[in-house]
């Protein structure tokens, strides 16, 4: 990994050495957060350490998507703890294969994993949180801030005093166990939280389990203090994605094909350190190193078969119908012997990524004129080495579409399906400014700017054909205004750039003719252009009596978008850049909070489409030409982004019990695979869930919890799969070629907690 470069530390040491040392009252903790501060924390959207808890026990996402209107969830993987999270139509996901358009943040250090800025919330455990927001697009937030940021705050000693803790049962083998302890005495703090899931999950074959561990030490003085912060994980996850339309229509439960596991091992220690330089001037900043060891093995159906002119031998199919001989590492070809039965592959990976950096960012808050002007600047360094290695194993399609391997390793000499071995090292540099400068007694100017400065080094381990050295720069501006219009409402309306890199996975998977798979393998390395977002944003926030509003609209308009599309090897895909693209929209939510009641009604429309044409593959797509392609044209709209979505959540919370409610609604998507938006979307949904809970004896309380009440049957994410050469005995003759997601059942969940 790199050291810090001469030009951070000289900003750093600038920095530093630029404001007189006097005195500051400081009494509360100080942890940074995000790049600039408090900037736009105002107009955030997200939910705090009560509402994630809100149903008895931790659980993030519900909380969020019953909350935040211009948020969805993708359940590609069918797991619930591995959902594409979905902001105003950009992503932030587990999976390598989604473009990731949020940034992320955990307690003001990079969260996006560094070898393809994936977002992976089960290496969190969901007690430790204290807040968690969405902001819209800054350029102060650096890389893959094109539609914004996430923001992960935990808990401390002083925020979460006392002890706690929750058993739950549910549903398909679910259990779950929660502990937490803070303490603070003075000056000093600590806070504990522990969390072991497990989960039979309700599609078949599909167990997980989920061991998270958060530590939090702090010391905060009057004029500085430090907070140490630890997270570990031991994850293992089984997604199996989707399945053909017609499987699911015979068995609502079942997989296409398996097994399809992720494990990941995650340490990561954080320092947080800050001091005050006078009287207005604080310095702040996040240090953190981090391990994530993953391991994937992946199931898949594949285009291999004999060869229609050597029927004793292995052949691989391409999507023009094409066969080339199936040949093993050893360059030997691969003979037949399953006499007839339906071969799959079993595609392995491991990732070993080690990672660290430094946020630091000096605060100036003094008066000015008629307000207070806010200055900050700051510095970030994000530097990681990965070692990657993946292989693809033939394997035997059992009656039930798992896949047990054969023995023969696939290597392709056109590198259509070949092993991979790769180092990846990456040096992020950022330099940005944000000041918050007021014009007037109701207006001011929120001004942000930040220079971003990657480098990505790809070393190939088995040849040279993945060597590349690749560098990117950009500056990126934005401004806004803010209008109070009174003590408790105001408008703003501004611009703003953000621009993020090709992450060391799509750089290794850029080349049509050596494509990777869709499970995470990389091979090829042509060079891909970094994506710049232009966004405007308007709205405004407020209260009247027990009512707040909140109403927003926004533009931003990528260029150079880069999207994970097909390629003509059945199950492999590259990355490319697919020229412009927009994200639109409207979001408005409405809530009330008076006594035991509290209600919240929102809706979001978002409007994404690619707004230059291009011609992609996509084989599977009953609507592609003969050699298996499609033309996207301008106005067309993204897969996987609902157009409309509305949520109405409602609580009752009188004293010694509580029950609530909440119902979301979305209309149906594209899939991914018809771009062109030439086949159905998935179906529109409505879901409602139901919560309660009542106090038992002493400490203890009892909750409960049914989510889809109604049991209805809905996807969030779609795709197309071959089933004509695929034994489906659930459904014999299936040819429709759509494949869905499909959502979790009706599902009960009940348990205990306690506060001491």
């Amino acid at each position: 990994m790199h050291g810090l470069t001469p030009r951070l530390l000289g900003t750093v040491a600038l920095i530093c050495g630029s404001a007189p040392a006097f005195a500051q009252d400081a009494s509360h903790e100080i942890v940074v957060t995000a790049p600039g501060g408090d900037f736009d924390l105002d107009e955030a959207q997200g939910v705090g350490a009560a509402e994630i808890a809100g149903s008895g026990r931790p659980d993030l996402f519900h909380a969020l998507s019953r909350s935040v209107p211009g948020l969805s969830l993708q359940e590609a993987q069918s797991n619930r703890f591995q959902p594409n999270l979905v902001y105003r139509g950009f992503t932030a996901s587990p999976l390598q294969g989604q473009a990731q358009g949020l940034a992320a943040y955990l307690d003001g250090a990079r969260f996006n994993q560094p070898f393809g800025d994936t977002v992976q919330f089960d290496l969190l455990p969901q007690a430790a949180i204290e807040r968690l927001d969405l902001l819209h697009a800054s350029p102060v937030y650096g890389l893959n801030a094109l539609g914004g940021a996430i923001t992960i705050e935990t808990k401390t000693g002083k925020t979460a005093p006392g002890l706690s803790g929750s058993a739950t049962l549910g549903s398909y083998g679910e259990s779950e166990a929660t502990g937490e302890a803070g303490w603070s005495a003075g000056r000093w703090s600590a806070y504990l939280a522990v969390d072991h899931t497990h989960d039979d999950g309700w599609r078949r074959f599909s167990r997980s389990t989920l061991t998270n561990g958060f530590a939090d030490l702090g010391w905060d003085g009057d004029k500085g203090g430090v907070h140490l912060k630890l997270v570990g994980a031991d994850t293992n996850l089984t997604g199996n994605g989707s399945a053909p339309v017609d499987l699911l229509k015979a068995d609502y439960r079942a997989v296409f094909t398996w097994p399809d596991q992720t494990h990941n091992r995650f340490g990561r220690a954080s320092l947080h350190p800050w001091l005050a330089l006078g009287p207005h001037t604080r310095m702040e900043a996040s240090l953190y190193w981090q391990h994530l060891s993953q391991r994937t093995l992946n199931g898949d159906a594949a285009d291999i078969a004999a060869c229609e002119d050597d029927p004793g031998l292995m052949c691989l199919a391409a999507a023009d119908d094409s066969e080339a001989l199936l040949r093993d590492t050893a360059g030997a070809t691969v003979p037949d012997g399953l006499s007839g039965d339906p071969y799959g592959v079993l595609n392995r990976s491991r990732t070993r990524s080690a990672a660290g950096g430094v946020l630091a960012q000096l605060i100036d808050r003094r008066p000015l004129g008629s307000g207070e002007n806010v200055f900050v600047l700051g510095a970030s360094y994000d530097g990681s080495m990965t070692r990657f290695a993946s292989s693809t194993e033939l394997g035997a399609l059992t009656a039930e579409r798992g896949v047990d391997g054969l023995g023969p390793i696939i290597d392709q000499p056109d590198g259509a399906i070949s092993p991979v071995s790769l180092n990846a090292r990456t040096g992020y540099t950022g330099l940005f400014l944000s000041d918050r400068l007021p014009l007037t007694e109701v207006v001011s100017a929120e001004i942000g700017m930040r220079w971003n400065d990657e480098a990505i080094h790809l070393r190939d381990r088995l040849g040279t054909a993945l060597n590349g050295d690749h560098s990117f720069r950009r500056l990126d501006p934005g401004i806004e205004f803010d209008w109070q219009l009174s003590q408790k409402a105001a408008v703003h309306a501004g611009y703003s750039e953000a621009s993020r890199a090709p992450t060391p996975v799509e750089l290794s998977c850029a080349d049509e003719t050596a494509p990777c798979s869709l499970t995470n393998f990389f091979v090829g390395d042509p060079p891909l252009t970094q994506v710049v977002a232009h966004s405007v944003d308007i709205g405004g926030q407020g209260a009247f009596g027990p009512f707040q509003w909140l109403v927003a609209a926004y533009r931003t308009t990528s260029s150079n978008d880069i999207q994970f599309v097909s390629a003509g090897v059945r199950g492999r895909a590259f990355f490319r850049n697919v020229g412009r693209t927009r994200r639109q929209g409207v979001e408005a939510t409405l809530g009330y909070r008076s006594g035991p009641w509290t209600v919240r009604a929102g809706y979001a429309f978002t409007d994404a489409n690619f707004r230059t044409p291009f011609t992609l593959n996509s084989p599977d797509n009953p609507s592609a030409d003969d050699d298996g392609q499609m033309t996207v044209g301008a106005g067309d709209r993204l897969p996987g982004i609902p157009r409309h979505r509305a949520l109405l959540s409602a609580d009752y919370r009188p004293g010694a019990w509580s029950i609530g409610a909440d119902v979301q609604a979305a209309t149906g998507q594209y899939l991914f695979g018809d771009e062109a938006n030439l086949q159905p979307r998935t179906g529109g949904y409505v879901i409602a869930n139901l919560r309660a809970s009542a106090k038992a004896i002493g400490p203890l309380r009892l909750f409960g919890e049914i989510s889809n009440v109604f049991d209805r049957r809905y996807a969030t994410y779609g795709t197309f799969a071959e089933t004509d050469q695929v034994y489906l005995r659930e459904a014999p003759g299936a040819s429709d070629p759509r494949s869905l997601s499909p959502g979790a059942p009706r599902r009960f969940m009940a348990g205990v907690s306690a506060e001491f």
